[in-house]
């Protein structure tokens, strides 16, 4: 998990109550603070791979709760998040 971000008391309640992160900063957040998971190298390749192989169950289940679209913006916060490391 990385260093808890500075953030003002009202971005951090918004950030506590948000069920689905709509940017990649809350997104983020939601994966290391509130999950307690470290988007390390290896974890991060094997989320892209569950999250863009359409015959994992995993997948066809996210695509089913969240949609296509929501898939596709997790997908690219995950490849954001690689790049980074």
């Amino acid at each position: 998990m990385t260093e808890e971000p500075k953030l003002d008391p009202a971005t951090r309640a918004r950030y506590e109550e948000e069920l689905f992160p709509q940017n990649y900063e809350r997104w983020r957040y939601c994966i290391e603070h509130k999950c307690g998971l470290r988007l390390t190298p290896d974890y991060i390749q094997q989320r892209i791979g569950i999250l863009t192989d359409p015959q994992q169950e995993e997948t066809q289940r996210f695509e089913r709760i969240y949609g296509n679209a929501y898939l596709a913006q997790v997908v690219a916060w995950f490849e954001r998040a690689a790049a980074e490391c």
